[in-house]
């Protein structure tokens, strides 16, 4: 399974972007798909997940009511909505996927694939 995430860029305060992430390879796999993020000198942080057909989802409590995440399992894509950005959201934003599970998990041990992030820039 390979991930590339597209999509970031730099944005003022209060914008808007949406990344991408097209799943190649053994597609089948991707059960469940998250986004991460990790910001300089902190941790990978949980973002938001989604199980296979959509329906349940999950979302880091700071990015709740701000960010939505979404697939297009024809396209093999999954999206992140990203509304009323703040600077806080500056980070590397990794897409993951894994084929073990159903219920989207939040942790990064619940994924098994990775792809190589892509920078969020958020300007005050």
């Amino acid at each position: 399974v390979q991930l590339q995430a597209s999509g970031g860029g730099l944005v003022q305060a209060g914008g808007s972007l949406r990344l991408s992430c097209i799943v190649s390879g053994e597609t089948q796999r991707a059960n469940v798909m998250g986004w991460f993020r990790q910001a300089p000198g902190k941790e990978r942080e949980f973002v938001a997940s989604i199980n296979r057909s959509g329906v349940r989802k999950n979302y880091g409590d700071s990015v709740k009511n701000r960010f939505t995440m979404s697939r297009d399992n024809p396209k093999n894509t999954v999206y992140l909505q990203m509304d009323s950005l703040e600077p806080e959201d500056t980070a590397v934003y990794y897409c993951a996927a894994d084929y073990r599970a159903f219920v989207p998990g939040s942790s990064r041990q619940d994924y098994a694939y990775w792809g190589q992030g892509t920078q969020v820039t958020v300007s005050s």
